[in-house]
């Protein structure tokens, strides 16, 4: 990527947030089209099959309350306070100060890997988690850039996007995974058979059907992966806002990327919330597309030009 021009931080924040609107639109019709695959399964009328989503949704409402707390008990992450990390705490509440933002709940995971999220459905019920090797290896504007970082996804609301985001991929699974069981049971030949000569039809929007439960959690995935990638250069941008030094943050990112321990504590259900992916993948077209973080390289770039 070559930037020919320096680059408005308030163009980029404007363009990310576009962006996620236009994917989080997509994601709502992926699963209106699921829900109403499965109503055809089953024989439902087409204007009625998206009342399906209803049960999902309940179950799709408790995870999101539940998810945050899962994430850093995942994590093995500790809350600590002032006593405990007088710098790290005295950093963040600095820079809540600047952003406007409540205090954060504060965790320290003990792992020698840099690296950083934060999560929770709100600004007054979000957390903020650094690793052990963030504090040791960064120099403290690199830490305070990968902070506020952190904090602009908390006053982004990233974090809700990204809870509701994750929360909306399991419901497409499970909603396509109970449209499979219907049709091991038989749902949908019976459903065929209801028609009256217009067989062939009915066969038709049964097998669209099919294809589409098949292809819909694909396609709610590699939305996923979209929306986090920009909700990441939104957070660069509105970090290096907050600090008024770009230069912090993009430091820290090379020194992440560049840090060869792993991280022991990550996995495929908590890789998104990170600031760097802490799962060491190929490089390739496919990768790229399925990754949950845009390279370094070009968030380096783009920080260095605003």
């Amino acid at each position: 990527m070559t930037l020919e021009q320096p680059v408005l931080i308030y163009d980029r924040i404007a363009g990310n947030r576009r962006n996620t609107f236009i994917l989080l639109t997509l994601f709502v019709l992926v699963l209106a089209g699921l829900s109403m695959a499965i109503g055809i399964v089953i024989g439902l009328p087409i204007p009625f099959a998206p009342i399906l989503i209803v049960p999902f949704v309940i179950f799709a409402f408790i995870s999101y309350y539940s998810s945050s707390r899962i994430a850093l008990g995942i994590s093995g992450a500790k809350e600590v306070t002032r006593e405990q990390e007088p710098e790290l705490v005295r950093k963040v509440e600095n820079l809540c100060i600047g952003a406007g933002l409540p205090m954060p709940k504060v965790y320290v995971i003990e792992d020698g890997s840099p690296n950083a999220f934060a999560t929770g459905r709100d600004p007054e019920h979000a957390s903020v988690a650094v690793t052990r090797g963030l504090l040791d290896k960064l120099e403290p504007l690199e830490l305070e850039g990968v902070l506020a970082h952190e904090l602009s996804h908390i006053g982004n609301y990233d974090i809700r996007v990204m809870t509701m985001v994750v929360v909306l991929i399991g419901l497409a699974a499970l909603m396509a995974d109970f449209m499979f069981r219907l049709t091991f049971f038989g749902a949908g030949r019976r459903s065929s058979n209801r028609g009256k000569g217009g067989g062939g039809a009915i066969a038709i929007i049964f097998l669209i059907a099919i294809v589409g439960a098949i292809l819909a959690p694909i396609a709610a995935q590699a939305i996923r992966f979209a929306i986090s990638r920009q909700r990441e250069y939104l957070a660069d941008a509105s970090g290096a806002l907050l600090t008024r030094h770009p230069e912090g943050l993009a430091r820290a990112l090379e020194k992440m990327a560049a840090d060869p321990d792993p991280l022991e504590v990550a996995n495929k259900a908590t890789a998104h919330l990170y600031i760097n992916n802490p799962l060491r993948e190929h490089k390739s077209w496919l990768n790229n597309m399925f990754t949950t973080h845009p390279p370094i390289e070009e968030r380096v770039k783009l920080l260095r030009a605003m």
